[in-house]
């Protein structure tokens, strides 16, 4: 900008003095060894001129070659990396219409001369495994780890990739690697529950259970069935192990996790177990007066015996208060059929089916009736209860 304003400055200022110029031309003598030149002025700027312009030309050509050569050394490393953007887009396109084969190709073309090769190589990773090509699938996570930030990455993506698999002992293997702890970011929280679930290492997964509530990994509803799962089978792990286990595993539920039914239940079950018959009928019998729930009343069925007759007459003293509850109902009916007292175990489950026809109680009251020499009334139990199934 600055060279066009002072190449129009000498034209108009070579504009006003022309025709000064052409009226007095002037003179100039120029001598350069054994050369001699001799003209007017206004001819010498005009050279001058011409010479400049010149001179302009040829410094304009040549940093044009020059700046030619330079790319030209660096043009196939250019084409290369366009090539490697162009195959990058055709691979997450591929990825997007889930054409792993394509999307396989592109992105591992990609990753040669790609700006993110670790990205590249976890695409065409992930591609070939929905192609089952494993062996593929493991040598793109082996590149892609040689960046150090990527390694990470790589051993979460690894780590899913086993548990799909079904290989549950390398994906552990490769999970303790990444450690699970309060530090650890959502994606290696959630495998870790998939894995220990898969595995059934319900320890695992009990100490992981306080850092998912921590950090809203799940949500509530979610978090509680899991607890409940895990809970319910350490406490039946411990019941086929020994009495200390149990003891163990009990302590280790919390102050408000002992007072829920499901844990009583399993807790009295496992006492019953271990020749502590008395415990168990003590802390059911309470938990029934205050809460009418499955687990409990399921556990009093298993627990109770024929001798045992004044808790049956505490449980008879709640039938008002529970008439239309049907746990109840099947509770004292097997009570009763454990007593081989059919008649008022066909009158129990009489009052169960009323309340909801099920298969196994219907089963279960055609069985009474049989024992009861009612045939034809039991063909038609078990009538009904085909209809159900």
């Amino acid at each position: 900008m600055i060279r066009a304003l002072v190449y129009l400055v000498i034209i108009l200022i070579g504009l006003c003095l022309s025709p000064f110029l052409v009226g007095n031309t002037g003179y100039l003598y120029l001598a350069i060894g054994d050369y001699q030149i001799e003209t007017s002025i206004f001819f010498a700027v005009i050279g001058l001129i011409i010479f400049y312009s010149l001179l302009q030309l040829v410094e304009f050509v040549l940093v044009w070659l020059f700046n030619l050569v330079l790319n030209s050394r660096y043009l196939p490393e250019r084409w290369r990396r366009n090539a490697a953007r162009k195959h990058t887009l055709l691979g997450a396109l591929a990825l997007a219409e889930e054409n792993w084969p394509a999307a396989e190709k592109a992105m591992a073309k990609g990753a040669e001369k790609g700006e993110i090769p670790a990205l590249n190589l976890l695409a065409a990773a992930r591609a070939a495994h929905h192609q089952n090509n494993f062996e593929s699938r493991d040598e793109y996570l082996a590149k892609a780890e040689l960046e150090p930030q990527a390694v990470k990455a790589v051993s979460t993506t690894r780590t899913r990739y086993l548990l799909q698999q079904g290989e549950l002992s390398a994906a552990r293997a490769e999970l303790d690697k990444l450690n699970p702890t309060s530090k650890s970011k959502f994606p290696v929280l959630k495998l870790a529950i998939e894995l220990y679930q898969a595995q059934q290492d319900w320890q695992a997964l009990k100490l992981l259970l306080p850092i998912l509530a921590k950090k809203r990994v799940l949500a509530d509803e979610q978090l509680q069935a899991l607890s409940l799962t895990t809970n319910t089978a350490l406490l039946n792990q411990a019941i086929l192990a020994n009495e200390q286990e149990l003891e163990k595993c009990w302590h280790w539920l919390t102050r408000a996790e002992r007072k829920q039914p499901e844990y009583i239940a399993l807790y009295a079950t496992g006492l019953n177990r271990f020749e502590r018959r008395d415990e168990a009928k003590k802390l059911l019998l309470k938990q029934v007066k205050s809460i009418p729930s499955a687990a409990i009343l399921h556990a009093l069925a298993e627990v109770l015996t024929p001798a045992d007759v004044e808790a049956k007459k505490q449980l008879l003293a709640l039938e008002t208060q529970y008439q239309d509850n049907l746990d109840y109902q099947v509770c004292l009916a097997k009570l009763y059929q454990k007593n081989h007292d059919f008649h008022q175990a066909k009158i129990w489950w009489q009052k169960a089916c009323y309340l909801k026809d099920d298969r196994d109680n219907l089963h279960a009251l055609a069985d009474a009736q049989e024992h009861l020499g009612e045939l034809n009334r039991a063909l038609q139990t078990r009538r009904n209860a085909a209809k159900l199934s």
